[in-house]
């Protein structure tokens, strides 16, 4: 509501040039809510305004755009006007934009970046998508581990306006490999022995990834030891960047996000649900469903193996979904927690023996509830009492059968380096439909030979 009473007024101050006035409304507030006040305008009327910013803040308010807003801006306007935007973004931010453009537009900014600045962002452009280095910034602290605390001071005080943030210190030698960190709080307390030295202040015993790790890698490296930002070196261990806490989080998102669509059955979306065509969107999910629609035709026909016995008696085919719902449910449960448990490296492929104990007596608790209630059904409903046990012993294998398939499958999955989450809910559930139909019916048979053989 703020920012719809805001929109005249601005447009106003546009219209009068009122230079002053609007270099006041980007700096009276937090670059994100000054962002959100610009919301209603044309991208345009948005780029008019953020001119009157100095070019730090300016790429400040620039971040909290809405991207559509962002590439229309980087799309149409002066090209010596965004490369200097460009210029003093902070680099994994504007190789992700610059990655959004059309690859003429894009060279005909890189063109006017300057020199050292295109190097940097042609280098990162090169690491492949999802990896550490095509998240890292290369705005890092470095530092020589000969410096004293009060020269190490007087350099991060020279370096700090160009450095997006300085949580850590890190500590390098004259050919840039890592050989220790130092955290800025380490730094500051130390200021009561100035003469000490980086190299006798620093930690070598560093977490750090590569720069080709797989970036959900990387996230979990930070949740797991609390870090707000991660070095990431080469094979040669010199320090190429780092990964702020910020990015992790962004990471965290996307990786969530893809996790839950492949578990509903999704292939992952690039963009937004609603800025998704509709094409696109009934390939992503039309694909998965053909081969689920597949899956159930093959619970179809094993049903029809068994018509002419299950014709005579009857009253089996009213438990059908429910032997299905149970081993269906049961296995997306498995399914959910083992992947969720290794998205955040709680559960690695070693623990396989381990999940498969816990999962035989999660089957066997879950099983023998969930059977008795059938069995209570089954009393009223089958010819005898007896056959009535047909239920409870269908749902108890059935259950066993679920929770099994659901955890093992996506060990399996990454076990053949593919992600997990491929083997979605619906997946486990169409594999376990089919075992129960054979399961339920093969019960079925031998209790009723039993009872046969008896008479």
């Amino acid at each position: 509501m703020i920012n719809t009473l805001y929109l005249p007024e601005l447009r106003e101050m546009l219209l009068e040039h009122r230079a002053a006035e609007l270099a006041e409304f980007c700096i009276a507030v937090h670059a994100g809510v000054t962002a959100d006040f610009m919301e209603g305008l044309e991208p345009s009327e948005v780029w008019q305004v953020l001119k009157h910013a100095e070019p730090t803040r300016r790429c400040e308010i620039f971040r909290f755009l809405d991207p559509e807003t962002q590439i229309a801006i980087l799309e149409d306007e002066d090209r010596s006007e965004i490369a200097e935007l460009i210029d003093t973004m902070v680099p994994d931010d504007r190789v992700d934009m610059l990655a959004e453009l059309d690859e003429d537009v894009t060279n005909e900014i890189l063109a006017l970046v300057s020199q050292e600045e295109r190097r940097n962002i042609l280098r990162l452009r090169e690491y492949p998508e999802d990896t550490a280095g095509s998240v890292m910034t290369t705005d890092v602290a470095k530092l020589d581990e000969a410096l004293t605390v009060s020269e190490a001071l007087t350099e991060l005080g020279r370096q700090a306006s160009e450095l997006e943030t300085i949580y850590y210190l890190y500590v390098v030698d004259e050919t840039d490999h890592l050989r220790g960190v130092v955290s800025a709080k380490q730094l500051v307390k130390s200021i009561v022995q100035p003469n000490r030295t980086l190299g006798d202040l620093m930690e070598e015993d560093i977490v750090k990834v590569d720069a080709l790790d797989d970036q959900e890698k990387v996230a979990q490296i930070v949740a797991k030891y609390d870090l707000l930002a991660i070095p990431v070196v080469n094979t040669q261990n010199r320090m190429l960047g780092i990964i702020t806490h910020d990015d992790i989080i962004d990471v965290f998102i996307e990786e969530a996000t893809e996790d839950v669509q492949r578990i509903g059955a999704v292939n992952p979306l690039n963009e937004s649900y609603l800025k998704t065509s509709l094409l696109t969107l009934s390939w992503k999910r039309g694909m998965w469903l053909t081969i689920l629609f597949i899956a159930a035709l093959l619970t179809a026909f094993a049903l029809e193996h068994y018509e002419d016995w299950i014709s005579k008696y009857t009253w089996l085919v009213m438990f059908i979904p429910l032997v299905i719902s149970a081993g269906g449910n049961s296995g997306g449960q498995s399914s959910t927690l083992i992947i969720s448990s290794m998205a955040r490296g709680e559960i690695v492929l070693s623990d396989w023996f381990k999940i498969i104990k816990r999962e035989i007596a999660m089957g066997l608790i879950l099983g023998s509830l969930l059977g008795g209630l059938g069995y209570v059904a089954g009393y009223f409903i089958a010819p005898s009492p007896t056959l009535a046990l047909i239920i409870p012993i269908t749902v108890l294998l059935v259950i066993m059968c679920g929770t099994l398939a659901g955890s093992m499958l996506p060990l399996f999955f990454r076990r053949l380096g593919l992600d997990p989450a491929m083997m979605s809910n619906s997946f486990v559930a169409g594999i376990v439909d089919i075992l129960g139909i054979l399961i339920y019916i093969n019960v079925a048979q031998f209790a009723y030979r039993i009872l046969e053989s008896s008479n």
